[in-house]
């Protein structure tokens, strides 16, 4: 089994942890297993997205919380540090994974980075621009694109309107935010299964707060489709 035990010593300082969830299917991939898992320039998608994380001396744990049935990592090599407390959404597994952090050692004023196992691209620069821009906000943040395309409103098929979009940004991950503040937002609508978060962010603002937006990169995007595939495979090819 590749479940490495990790126990982070006592430390005075806020630390910066990485969570990945990573207990998905993945359906709009269109692919067998789930996308997480598919192979990339040689590798499967996730290890790619850990390889970049774990190049930022900053990170001090990084945890994947998986399926509790999820067999795949069986046959990986020994070292990744998981939790087998995935839920059926993402912000669940996230809420989860807070709580193992906690039971690793975390601290709770401690800094926890959410990112998504299938944004394969990230690279540890922008991982660390991040998190010089967040260290000494009293919120945190997230990587975001400013949107570039005209954006437009649909009903039946046809345009209905044209919307602005001179403030308007596309989220990215990692976001970043102090454990305990983000697991007490995530609780705050486990009640209802936590309708409306659809980022950690989210939560954030459900919660007051107002997230920094840091200026991330067009090719940290998300593999989603089966095109999305070939474009990653891509990009990675081109990298030294």
């Amino acid at each position: 089994m590749p479940d490495a035990p990790s126990e982070l010593t006592p430390h005075l300082a806020p630390r910066c942890h990485a969570l990945l969830p990573c207990a998905g299917t993945g359906s709009r991939a269109g692919t067998e297993l789930p996308k997480q898992y598919q192979p990339i320039a040689g590798q499967p998608m996730v290890m790619h997205t850990l390889a970049a994380l774990r190049s930022v001396p900053r990170i001090a744990l990084c945890l994947v919380v998986i399926a509790p049935e999820d067999a795949w990592w069986a046959s990986q090599p020994v070292g990744t540090v998981l939790a087998r407390c995935g839920g059926a959404t993402r912000a669940q597994s996230v809420f989860n994974g807070l709580q193992a952090l906690l039971e690793h050692g975390a601290g709770a004023q401690d800094w926890v980075l959410v990112h998504d196992a299938a944004r394969c691209l990230v690279t540890p620069a922008q991982v660390d621009a991040l998190i010089d821009a967040c260290a000494n906000d009293a919120v945190g943040g997230l990587l975001a694109l400013p949107l570039p395309d005209t954006l437009k409103a649909g009903a039946n098929g046809r345009v209905a309107t044209s919307i602005a979009r001179g403030d308007k940004w596309l989220a990215q991950t990692p976001q970043m935010f102090r454990l305990d503040a983000l697991h007490s937002a995530l609780a705050a609508t486990e009640a209802r299964g936590f309708v409306g978060v659809t980022d950690e962010a989210s939560a954030m603002e459900m919660a007051g707060q107002h997230p920094l937006l840091v200026q991330g990169s067009a090719q940290n995007f998300k593999v989603t489709y089966p095109e999305d595939f070939a474009l990653a495979e891509a990009v990675i090819r081109s990298r030294p």
